[in-house]
């Protein structure tokens, strides 16, 4: 099982390239970073963990220029979001960002794709909260028009269209492994196997229960159980928790790292190194 990581990222945290160097070093592998463009000081959204807001969500760097970062310095370690709010992005610009770093990365990036929790951040980029969900799946579909191999149009239902267009670089892949992120419910698990690679369970929570569900669910769409990608995410690790997710199949699950300067991140890296 491929043990990767996560960390927010901001102007008082280690640097990417200081810590892309150091997970390839110890062998992680991968470093996946969370996305906010800003967080409205006047908030009626509750935070999810309850409690105040954490001091770092408000200054996360821009995750793809962070990894872009990181793909300079490493040859090996995958790169992913966890997760973009694709909603809160043009998708035309967002799909050029992707393929330009999965292409330059020689095919390490993984799309982790979340609907958000902070409506006034939403509001903020013209999102209509109730359908957020629908937005978010009809500009992923717009952007592998953009990923298709010829140029392809794309009439959206929400307003967004492409014309057939000459769209360079391509990802490497053809299109990034897609991740979806949320908590499990009869209408997350329909949109995984319809538009997805793969679940990215929050802390792992639900998995036992969860899983055969949507297994069930992804082979009786057709699709191949082994294409189906389980990776929790933002995971605090004791061995216990990492062998049972081996047991369920998983290929990779990401631990959390603290958003802290150099000395705490590298000594949270050497404590995790029992787990590789």
């Amino acid at each position: 099982m491929r043990i990767s990581t996560t960390i927010f990222l901001t102007d008082e945290t280690i640097t990417p390239v200081r810590l892309a160097r150091a997970l390839e070093q110890r062998g992680f592998g991968g470093l996946y970073l969370p996305e906010h463009t800003h967080i409205p000081v006047a908030r009626d959204t509750p935070y999810p963990a309850g409690g105040e807001l954490p001091r770092e969500y408000g200054r996360t760097l821009d995750p793809f220029v962070a990894l872009g970062q990181a793909a300079a310095v490493t040859e090996h370690l995958g790169l992913g979001t966890g997760v973009t709010l694709i909603a809160e992005h043009d998708p035309i610009a967002l799909a050029k960002q992707i393929a330009t770093l999965d292409h330059l990365s020689g095919g390490r990036f993984t799309l982790g794709v979340g609907y958000g929790w902070n409506r006034e951040e939403a509001a903020d980029h013209g999102v209509d909260w109730s359908t957020r969900r629908e937005v978010t799946h009809d500009r992923l579909a717009l952007m592998r028009a953009l990923w298709a191999p010829q140029p392809t149009a794309y009439e959206g239902e929400s307003g967004r269209s492409v014309r057939a267009s000459e769209a360079w670089p391509k990802p490497a892949g053809g299109a990034p492994r897609v991740l979806l992120g949320g908590a499990a419910g009869p209408k997350l698990l329909a949109r995984i196997v319809a538009d997805a690679d793969g679940w990215m369970p929050i802390g792992g929570r639900g998995l036992t229960e969860t899983l055969p569900l949507l297994r069930e669910a992804w082979e009786a769409a057709g699709r191949d159980p082994k294409a189906l990608h389980i990776v929790p995410y933002a995971v605090l690790p004791t061995p216990g928790k990492l062998a049972h997710y081996a047991e369920l199949g998983c290929e990779e699950v990401v631990l959390q790292l603290p958003p802290s300067p150099e000395p705490e991140v590298l000594r949270t890296l050497d404590a995790y190194a029992q787990y590789l």
